[in-house]
């Protein structure tokens, strides 16, 4: 027969370590849940890459006015944050990489902006799209 204290301190042992596994699953949740809220990534390019998914789902839709309109609206965001931002702006921090990005999304944005009513070929949007977002994770 085993003595109470080792039982105790086998249990004792077993409540530890179960509640580390719960603890660590519970922070792994709460980054995940970090890292995203309402669809908006919780990252520095979180912001343009949200814009860029609903412009390329209008073009996508065939609705070119908004896909317009948001791409304008993505565009005086990006210049706003990220070049007259301060001293936390990418320009200021990244200076190449700044102008990579500028260029990826004006690539994705000028097609649709310059439509006037015709449809952009749809595999250089989509190019342009994808392109975009590849240099966007590059500055997150």
């Amino acid at each position: 027969m085993m003595h109470p204290s080792v039982l105790s301190r086998r249990g004792l042992g077993a409540l530890l370590l179960s509640c580390l596994l719960v603890f660590a699953a519970a922070g792994a949740f709460a980054a995940q849940r970090a890292a995203q809220q309402n669809g908006v990534d919780n990252t520095k390019m979180g912001p343009y890459r949200a814009l860029a998914q609903h412009i390329y789902g209008d073009f996508q839709k065939g609705d070119l006015a908004a896909a317009a309109e948001m791409a304008r609206v993505l565009e005086r965001l990006w210049d706003k944050a990220e070049d007259y931002g301060g001293d936390t702006a990418l320009s200021k921090t990244n200076r190449k990489l700044y102008d990579e990005i500028d260029k990826a999304m004006d690539q994705f944005i000028s097609p649709l902006m310059e439509a006037g009513g015709k449809t952009p070929d749809s595999a250089k949007v989509k190019a342009a799209y994808l392109a975009f977002l590849e240099k966007l994770k590059q500055a997150d």
